[in-house]
Order: C-alpha cells, then sequence, then structure tokens
C-alpha cells in the first residue's frame, strides 16, 4: 500500500445500499467506504452486482434503499463534483476522433490538460489520435475512454473493468498508468472481475458476492481473515482469499 493511504479521509460512504429489480436483488444492503488517494478495487464475478453499484453511486440508478455520502471538497453534496464514472463496454462520439475526444475532455468538461501528453505516451495512443473512435478496436478504444476519463477533474474516478479487452502486454500498461496517476492523490475505485489483476494494482479492496459485501479491507488484512476460515491454513493466492471469504 502507498504510504498515507490507509489514513486517509473518508470521501465516499455507503451505508445500507439496496437494489432490486423485480425479485432479483441486485444491492443487498451493501456498506463501505472509499478513502482519499487510494485505489480502491471492486471485487466479484460477473453478476455479482457490480456495475449495478457503480451506476447507484454516479447517479444513473436510483437506489431503492441505502445512503451514501460524499465528503472531502466543497460542493460535496453534488455527486458531479465529487466522481466521475466510466462505464465499460461504450462507445461515444463514433464519428468523432481520439484527438477530438480528449481535447472536449480538457476543454468542455475541464480536464487535466496538463496530463495529456503524458497519457497519450503511457497508452500508445500517439498513433490512434486521428482514428474515429467508431472504428477502434476494442482494446484501443478501451485505451482511449481510460485517458479520457483520467483527464477528467473529479477527485474520485470510477471505473469499470479497466482491463476488460487488453491482452496481456496492454494490462500491464494499463496498470502501470492507473498507479502513476494515483501518485498525484486522486482516488481511483476501480470495478475488477479478474481477482489476480487486482491484486496487483489495488490498495484496499471491497470483496462483492451475489449483491452482498462480504468483506472489506488491505490484501493483508483479507489473508488473516481467509487463514481463519481455512483453520490457521494461509491462503496460496488472492483468489483462495476470495473464495475463503465470498
Amino acid at each position: 500500500m502507498r504510504p498515507g493511504v490507509s489514513a486517509s479521509a473518508v470521501v465516499i460512504a455507503v451505508d445500507d445500499l439496496s437494489k432490486t429489480y423485480g425479485p432479483l436483488v441486485a444491492l443487498d444492503r451493501v456498506s463501505f467506504s472509499v478513502r482519499g488517494g487510494e485505489i480502491l478495487g471492486l471485487i466479484g464475478p460477473n453478476g455479482a452486482g457490480k456495475t449495478t453499484l457503480f451506476e447507484c453511486l454516479s447517479g444513473l440508478l436510483p437506489a431503492d434503499e441505502g445512503r451514501v455520502t460524499f465528503g472531502g471538497g466543497a460542493h460535496a453534496d453534488r455527486r458531479s463534483d465529487v466522481l466521475f464514472y466510466l462505464p465499460d463496454a461504450i462507445a461515444p462520439w463514433p464519428d468523432q476522433t481520439v484527438d477530438w475526444a480528449l481535447r472536449f475532455t480538457m476543454g468542455f468538461l475541464g480536464g487535466r490538460g496538463n496530463l495529456r501528453d503524458e497519457l497519450v505516451e503511457r497508452l500508445s495512443l500517439g498513433s490512434l489520435l486521428a482514428s474515429r473512435i467508431g472504428t477502434l478496436s476494442k482494446g484501443q478504444r478501451k485505451r482511449a475512454l481510460l485517458a479520457v476519463g483520467l483527464l477528467t477533474s473529479q477527485p474520485v474516478l470510477l471505473i469499470d473493468e479497466p482491463f476488460e479487452g487488453l491482452d496481456l502486454r496492454q494490462s500491464r500498461q494499463v496498470e502501470a498508468t492507473l498507479r502513476w496517476h494515483a501518485t498525484s492523490g486522486r482516488t481511483l475505485f476501480v470495478s475488477i472481475h479478474q481477482i489476480h489483476d487486482a491484486g496487483r494494482i489495488c490498495d484496499r479492496f471491497v470483496l462483492l458476492s451475489g449483491g452482498r459485501v462480504c468483506a472489506e479491507g488491505t490484501a493483508e488484512e483479507l489473508s488473516a481473515r481467509a487463514a481463519a476460515r481455512l483453520e490457521g491454513r494461509a491462503p496460496t493466492d488472492f483468489e483462495e482469499v476470495f473464495l475463503a471469504l465470498a
């Protein structure tokens, strides 16, 4: 964990958040906190409720019950001032170029223009700047839109599945970029279903299974809890930690 993260102030507090779709319970009294300056991983299999949780946090979906409290800055009552949500599998502005999307983010959305050139280099976007977003492959589009998200000005960035559609080299590239970006003090809350990816990048974790939070903490804290479930045997990897606690 990066120094100072564990003691950082809570910037988002989620208390007893619930969401149903008819008889389907997508979120069941979910509670956890997001701390300033950390990379928090929302970990769980497909169908665990991760995207529904992000959509409720961002205001795209209304929660049925519970409360989300934003703190740590002016206008904290307005979630649009606190967080920016980058969904998975979207293709906005298909007729516009990657360069246009970055300039739009810096201009109309008030993005962090000083990061533009660094992100273009780190995410290997130089050869794609003149390409229309609608013509990009899944991996290319993922990297381009990740740059858009990282340029935004809100102190908290929610990213749904940042590694989906990327090959091994691209995944390592994105991992390094997210770690670099977090050193600026920005808070990243990332939803990941590939547990080994999460174990390499996140400072803390929220384990979600069947719409419920199974555990929250650092890798060391969760490993200790898992060992207790395994009758004192240390888990061999983070996947075993998740299986023991979920």
